[in-house]
């Protein structure tokens, strides 16, 4: 490939992971209309965020092992239609129940675009030379994550569109991504014997669902102390279990164990469990604060997190043209974590009260962070990595970070549901109002019924009760920089993914014919 078909196969690849990442944000403010117009339950509206969440993140590292044995190519492609037809099913749902169904479908395209976008580009681009690409990618996944709540708002409040839109509008993005793709990518294909492990894949994907149901329902379908949430984490170890089991013994194991021998992928594996569960569990609450805590509309909420976004735009931009030019990354991810945590800890500090412009900064100084550690993170697992072991490396790093992400999402969230309550219920004590057990919540849907005292209380709750999560994600950012203080950084390679494996093809053939020769 030309450098010119490269950088136009990068353009059809990120406009393939804008899609994919918008799709994950663009109905979260869609969903309570689409539960209304569909005649859903409470344990529904969950279902149908949780239903792209588990394909998504369970098939990353089985999509990645792919990318290692078939064509790289026609895997991208088949995780477009994958998304595609999901997104118009989910669309032309009349039901929730078939809303869930399709987006099993979604978030079995949405994985496998989310591993092998990262996958292609290392194999076009060497490490050295993908550090200038850093920037874009980090726009990207910035913009699309900020971008997504904001659009979703915008269509189920226009009428002559309706929420059905918020699944239409991914597909003819995806449709160019997919024409993009068939005309300018053409990585060669490594032929090699595939042999693929079903038995390993298979428990993986079940072991990471049951884990993800038992996070995701817990604290609201039963309790965290309770038989059922016990079963749950006993029946995931046990099928994780044997999931290390089966993949200590197979030829061509999913996820390669001995990947965890080498210190750096491991270390950044557990950075990026850290990252996962402060930035997604952290970013997804930011706009219920502006929404309930400060009464911002849901396009409000959205431009107020344009400061992250640039943040997250700049660093990445500036720090990945340094890694090409001086061939070193790890005072960038060092930064980057630091960055992010003192970002997280500002956010700490916020109240119900606090300056918008304060609140604009701090969100700034998170996206520095944000954009130095993310990607920088998979390209040090990339360089450190044999040839042979890209896709896997690549999209484990991806997975335990998506695993992180939805583990936070519960977790923080029902750290921020408890502190809300005890706030409601001390503000509501203080004007002599005791509330029944089992009460004290409250959101957008009866927020502006309430007598105008009652509610200036429970937006205080929700204000004040955030800064507690931004303080739990300010301490894994801490962690996160504990791990990446002590990885061993090793200059950037000059070769392409696809130079290196050719070039070790090469050596492992020429070995035998040379002993011949002896």
């Amino acid at each position: 490939m030309t450098h010119r078909q490269r950088i136009n196969a990068l353009v059809g690849l990120l406009l393939g992971m804008f899609v994919a990442f918008l799709s994950s944000t663009i109905v979260s403010n869609a969903l309570p209309t689409i539960i209304i117009d569909l005649h859903g339950t409470q344990d529904q509206y969950t279902w149908v965020v949780t239903a792209t969440l588990l394909a998504s993140t369970a098939t990353t590292p089985i999509w990645g092992k792919f990318a290692d044995l078939v064509s790289k190519k026609l895997l991208v492609q088949l995780s477009l239609i994958l998304f595609t037809v999901g997104s118009v099913l989910a669309g032309l749902s009349q039901s929730v129940g078939m809303l869930i169904g399709c987006r099993v479908i979604q978030g079995l395209g949405l994985g496998g675009l989310q591993a092998l976008v990262v996958i292609v580009i290392a194999s076009m681009f060497s490490p050295r030379e993908r550090g200038r690409y850093q920037g874009p990618i980090a726009a990207v996944m910035a913009v699309a994550t900020v971008a997504g709540p904001l659009i979703g708002g915008v269509i189920v409040d226009t009428s002559w569109l309706g929420w059905r839109w918020t699944f239409f509008i991914g597909v003819p993005l995806a449709v160019v991504a997919f024409g993009v793709v068939q005309r300018t990518l053409n990585l060669p294909t490594v032929r090699k014997d595939v042999t693929i492990d079903y038995l390993g894949a298979a428990l993986i994907a079940a072991g990471v669902s049951v884990l993800l149901i038992w996070v995701t329902l817990a604290g609201k379908s039963f309790a965290w102390a309770s038989g059922m949430s016990y079963g749950l984490v006993a029946f995931g170890v046990v099928l994780l279990a044997g999931a290390v089991f089966v993949e200590s013994r197979v030829t061509d194991p999913i996820i390669p164990l001995h990947l965890f021998r080498d210190r750096t992928t491991t270390l950044a594996t557990l950075a990026s469990i850290a990252v996962g569960v402060a930035l997604f569990g952290g970013a997804v609450f930011l706009g219920q604060y502006f929404q309930i805590a400060r009464g911002y509309s849901p396009t409000a909420a959205g431009l107020l997190t344009v400061p992250m976004v640039l943040g997250s735009t700049v660093s990445g931009a500036v720090s990945g043209a340094l890694i090409t030019r001086f061939g070193r990354w790890k005072i960038y991810l060092v930064i980057g974590a630091v960055a992010m945590t003192v970002g997280f800890g500002l956010l700490a500090t916020i109240d119900h009260t606090t300056g918008i412009a304060l609140i604009s900064g701090y969100l700034f100084v998170l996206g520095l962070g944000m954009g130095m550690t993310m990607q920088n993170l998979v390209l040090a697992v990339q360089n450190s990595v044999a040839p042979q072991n890209l896709g896997a490396a690549s999209s484990t790093v991806t997975f335990f970070r998506s695993l992180g992400g939805a583990a936070g999402v519960s977790v923080l969230g029902a750290v921020l549901s408890s502190r809300i309550v005890d706030l409601i219920t001390t503000g509501l004590a203080a004007l002599g109002i005791t509330l029944p057990d089992g009460s004290g919540g409250a959101g957008l849907s009866n927020l502006n019924e309430l007598p105008p005292e009652i509610a200036e209380v429970v937006r205080a709750a929700y204000g004040d009760a955030t800064a507690r999560i931004f303080l739990i994600a300010a301490i894994l950012g801490a962690l996160a920089f504990v791990a990446i203080v002590f990885i061993r950084e090793v200059a950037l390679g000059t070769r392409t993914g696809i130079e290196q494996l050719r070039d070790a093809q090469r050596e492992a053939t020429a070995a035998p014919e040379a002993a011949t020769n002896r």
